[in-house]
């Protein structure tokens, strides 16, 4: 009899951290919490995050979505996206007597800030980042006469600034990390005074992430990332896992969008999921790479992630007082 050929095992290796950040759980909170308050319908201008199942859950629930102010009936509450937006977003809020909300990220309104402060100084503003994203939009909007945008490398030949001497950068938090500096790179040799924000602009958990898929990609043939295609830090996740050697990579929303001719002579797939992606999402990705076989299941864990971000003041103004009032009663 000729000798069996064993099967190797198949497995999936889950990174960890993966899915929502704190800025993004903050972000859903916040529209969840507003319906509860206020009732439907709550306007939120953009997509309160990127990812498809997350807006449409809401909307579900009463939230509506809409991309500019003037779409919001006068005397209705806006709830600002976690990408953030630009001063003139809020005096055009202001216009129409809408009631705000900000669920802008605080790591984005760190980049807002930082921005206003060195147009203050006189800086030329160097913001990398991707034209037309939001939280691009946003950050070019607190200081547009000193603010160029560099989108990737192969722009900085393209850079022209006032004085040399009085040059900084920023950039769009979901950024490629390795990409980015590249950027960076590019920018100092041309120019060599080029001062660097107070701290990286690129968020925490985007960097968490991209090191996870680094791993991932070091034994896996083939990774999944679960997000949105308009999700820049899933897209980002996908190119880092190309570029840190795994044979194949692909995006996906949902597990019915996996092919099955991916699973070709895969023995190890690495998944993992952006940082606006609930979890429900990869449950369902294991579910069905489970039913072909896949079902041992490793994490791979590269940090801990701990940070919180408390509710948006206004949400949390109007709680403390729902609060007190039942207290009374």
């Amino acid at each position: 009899m000729g000798r069996m050929t064993a099967t190797p095992a198949r497995r999936v290796l889950l990174a960890a951290p993966r899915g929502y950040c704190a800025g993004v759980d903050r972000a859903v909170i916040a529209v969840e919490k507003a319906l509860e308050q206020y009732g439907a319908p709550v306007y939120v201008r953009h997509e309160i995050v990127h990812n498809k199942y997350v807006v449409q859950t809401l909307e579900k629930k009463g939230a509506i979505f809409v991309e500019t102010t003037a779409e919001v009936p006068e005397g209705s509450i806006v709830m600002f996206s976690a990408h953030g937006v630009a001063p003139t977003v809020h005096a055009e809020a202001a216009e129409r007597r809408l009631a705000t909300i900000d669920a802008t990220c605080p790591l984005v309104t760190k980049v807002h800030k930082e921005a206003v402060r060195f147009a203050k100084e006189d800086y030329d503003i160097l913001l990398i980042g991707h034209e037309g994203h939001e939280e691009v939009i946003g950050t070019s909007g607190e200081a547009p006469d000193h603010i160029t945008l560099v989108d990737g490398p192969e722009d900085v030949a393209n850079v022209e600034v006032r004085d040399e001497s009085k040059v900084v950068w920023l950039s769009q938090t979901t950024l490629s990390v390795d990409e980015t500096m590249e950027t960076v790179d590019a920018l100092k040799n041309k120019f060599p005074n080029l001062l660097s924000p107070p701290s990286d602009d690129i968020c925490y958990a985007t960097q968490n992430r991209q090191v996870a898929v680094k791993k991932l990609a070091e034994d896996a043939e083939l990774v999944i990332v679960v997000g949105s295609k308009n999700s820049s830090n899933s897209i980002r996740m996908v190119e880092v896992a190309l570029d840190a050697g795994a044979p194949a990579a692909h995006l996906v929303d949902f597990a019915s969008e996996i092919e099955e001719a991916w699973l070709e002579g895969v023995t190890t797939v690495g998944l993992t999921s952006g940082a606006s992606v609930p979890d429900v999402l990869v449950d369902g990705v294991l579910e069905w790479l489970a039913e072909r076989g896949y079902a041992d299941v490793e994490t791979v864990k590269t940090a801990e992630e701990s940070i919180t971000f408390s509710l948006p003041k206004e949400l949390r103004r109007d709680l403390r007082a729902e609060a007190a009032a039942l207290a009374r009663q």
